[in-house]
């Protein structure tokens, strides 16, 4: 099975495949709007706009799994993102990223993308997966790193695809 072939539902309720995102370079980040890293939405706002039109999307999906760090429906976060960080890039409904209710896109991206000593659990909010235009996880971001320091390794995807 391909990335694209995974069901997705957006943070509006529809439920469809990342399909629509083949052939462009995708940055998927689980978010929480009440982490300590919210204020990320902002860089991850600023990279979509800044390469958007060279075929690059950030897909945020939002987890409460962390600290019970997101509010309890999509609407809530969906306001939040929108008002408090100005974020327009897309958003899907809130997702389990790990254990046994992990949803199988986060377990596709953790089985090709491993953390730290190989470990594939996500340690923690605003974990970011870089996806090429093929479809393929070329690498893993912490927590930690922001937005601005990712932005070379996706100029770097959109030069060379």
């Amino acid at each position: 099975m391909s990335i694209y072939d995974i069901e997705v539902k957006s943070i509006t309720g529809q439920t469809g495949t990342l399909a629509p995102y083949k052939g462009k370079v995708m940055l998927i980040v689980n978010t929480a709007t009440g982490c300590g890293f919210a204020p990320q939405f902002k860089g991850l706002q600023k990279l979509h706009d800044e390469y958007s039109e060279q075929g690059f999307a950030v897909l945020g999906f939002p987890s409460g799994q962390f600290a019970n760090q997101e509010k309890e429906t999509d609407s809530e976060v969906a306001q939040v993102c929108e008002l408090n960080f100005g974020v327009s890039f897309p958003l899907f409904s809130k997702t389990d990223v790990n254990g046994k209710d992990a949803h199988p896109l986060f377990k596709h991206l953790t089985e090709e993308a491993r953390g730290v000593l190989g470990t594939k659990a996500i340690k923690w909010n605003f974990t970011k997966f870089l996806v090429d235009r093929e479809g393929n996880v070329v690498k893993r971001f912490g927590s930690a790193d922001e937005p601005a320091k990712i932005e070379s390794h996706i100029a770097e995807l959109l030069k060379n695809s």
